[in-house]
């Protein structure tokens, strides 16, 4: 007996890169849509690593404001565990928004911004390993920290080069990278493009 050809979609991984309100939020939820769309019945996972602190304000409020402009369908997972765990979880999209305030968790967690680099570097292997074995599109979003001044702070260099670090690990296995600047997208990188449609 002939084998039926597979139809079901390739697992996409995409990298969203960009600054401090440069869009990268809006554009890996607008892919989301449109990926979720041309499902049967896309099933959205929208995974917030920001962590909830009542005593700002400002914060709570930005948290809000994210919350409110996604699709009412979409399932919020706000990360209070290990996030190469919920990745493993079966999604039709994720986005993880982002992966800056993730590894600033991260560190707080492990009490490593006076250790040396690399301390983290682990929990780093772990999610890419988890992104790489993602049954379903991922997109990840997360902060270019490579142009802007170097800080004055060590902890503020220390979160730099790991997160340099991080993006880097990340571009290499996902299939596509995106510069956000100013609203308007970048590719860098896509895999796909080069390979041809699949089916």
């Amino acid at each position: 007996m002939t084998a039926r050809p597979d139809h079901s979609p390739k697992p996409l991984r995409v990298l969203v890169l960009g600054g401090t309100r440069s869009g990268k939020s809006a554009y890996a939820e607008s892919v989301a849509q449109s990926c979720s769309s041309s499902l049967e019945r896309g099933r959205v996972r929208y995974v917030a690593t920001g962590r909830r602190d009542p005593n700002d304000a400002d914060w709570q409020d930005r948290i809000d404001a994210h919350r409110r402009r996604r699709p009412h369908a979409w399932e919020t997972t706000e990360i209070f565990e290990s996030l190469p765990a919920t990745l493993s979880a079966e999604a039709d999209v994720t986005i993880v928004d982002d992966l800056g305030t993730w590894l600033t968790g991260v560190i707080d967690d492990g009490d490593a911004w006076t250790l040396p680099r690399g301390t983290v570097a682990p929990e780093g292997d772990a999610l890419v390993d988890a992104v790489v074995r993602c049954t379903g599109t991922v997109l990840l979003v997360s902060p270019e920290v490579g142009w802007g001044v170097i800080p004055s702070t060590r902890s503020g260099r220390l979160f730099q080069d790991e997160m340099g670090s991080l993006n880097g690990r990340l571009a290499a296995v996902c299939d596509r990278v995106v510069l956000v600047v100013a609203g308007l997208p970048l590719m860098l990188k896509d895999t796909r493009e080069q390979a041809g449609p699949t089916r």
